[in-house]
């Protein structure tokens, strides 16, 4: 008899200690598909995985006994997790790992694989279907140019031409008949900064046009 007053055999141990690692191993597959960022971690995939077997052990350690569940608690408490997390999904995550293998360690069997499944399918739609994403193509254009209103002009229709908004945010005279200007623009679409580089280039009155890209870029 495991777990203080629920009978646990070791076969219904092993059976919800496997099936937990199923499961999470499962979840950390669903993350791995739908991971967008750009610091990809290896470690924390098998982390997922290994969460709800964890979780698990000590659920059936525990069982209903309090002394035992106060002592996890003071064991937990000497140890340091020095880990950050840099995404909160990468957080919720996490926490569904382990209530899966909470779960699976109480004998909820049923709503370890029903919670299981819903989270992973409502993680594959929000990814499928792009759920929250602005699609702000945002940049910060660089440029000298020249006080003729020739060269302001054709700038604007520039600008206009390939943002559905722009506006000045910093201006410097440089001496002589040229100004440094710098703009914040919300492009079109994802191609538009290639071509407004290469029609800036070729407008008299404008030097060095430069484009950064900015990270809401990386919703997309």
């Amino acid at each position: 008899m495991w777990g203080g007053d629920i009978a646990v055999g070791w076969d219904f141990a092993l059976v919800a200690l496997v099936l937990s690692f199923v499961l999470s191993a499962s979840l950390a597959w669903v993350y791995r598909a739908t991971y967008e960022g750009l610091s990809y971690q290896r470690g924390f995939v098998q982390t997922l995985a290994l969460g709800g077997p964890v979780a698990a052990m000590a659920m059936l350690a525990i069982g209903d006994d309090l002394a035992r569940g106060l002592g996890l608690v003071g064991a937990l408490t000497l140890i340091r997790f020095r880990a950050t997390l840099k995404d909160t999904k990468d957080l919720v995550f996490a926490f569904a790992s382990l209530g899966i293998g909470v779960a699976c360690g109480v004998t909820a069997i049923g709503i370890a694989v029903l919670g299981a499944l819903v989270f992973s399918s409502a993680a594959l739609l929000l990814y499928w279907t792009g759920f929250g994403s602005r699609r702000a193509y945002d940049a910060v254009l660089r440029l000298r140019a020249g006080y003729e209103n020739d060269a302001q002009i054709s700038l604007a229709r520039v600008l206009g031409k390939h943002c559905r908004g722009y506006t000045l945010v910093n201006m410097r005279d440089l001496g002589g008949a040229l100004q440094e200007q710098s703009y914040q623009l919300r492009l079109t679409n994802r191609r538009s900064g290639g071509a407004l580089l290469h029609e800036l280039s070729e407008v008299n009155g404008i030097e060095g046009p430069s484009l950064l890209m900015q990270e809401s870029l990386l919703e997309a």
